[in-house]
């Protein structure tokens, strides 16, 4: 199967469980790979019959609009609002919090939903 990716997506977002960081945008790094089936979309040139990933981007950076607490939430939400929405068999979204930690260069949380 194939699969169609987005690589380091940075949306700002208010993230975290601190006081402070609920006044704060931070931004949130986002890998995200989509399986699916590219052959016709290939054979034709038709955007329509492949994933827009434009499109996913966009309705990740929508849904960061509201703000979460944890990162485990934003991952599971963008992988069910990713499956509702996109013509995908299955999700891996991994989001990494530059930052967050200063001894590391980012931490996260990293999931796969649907059938891989």
């Amino acid at each position: 199967m194939d699969k169609v990716f987005i690589s380091a997506l940075q949306v700002p977002t208010v993230i975290g469980v601190y006081d402070w960081e609920k006044q704060i945008q931070q931004t949130l790094v986002f890998d995200i790979e989509l399986r699916t089936d590219i052959r016709q979309a290939a054979a034709t040139d038709d955007l329509h019959y492949t994933i827009d990933y434009a499109a996913v981007c966009q309705a990740v950076t929508e849904l960061c609009a509201e703000p979460h607490q944890l990162l485990e939430t934003v991952a599971e939400k963008t992988a069910s609002m990713i499956l509702q929405n996109f013509p995908t068999q299955a999700v891996r979204v991994r989001i990494g919090k530059p930052g967050a930690v200063p001894q590391a260069a980012s931490v996260g949380v990293m999931i796969e939903r649907g059938d891989w």
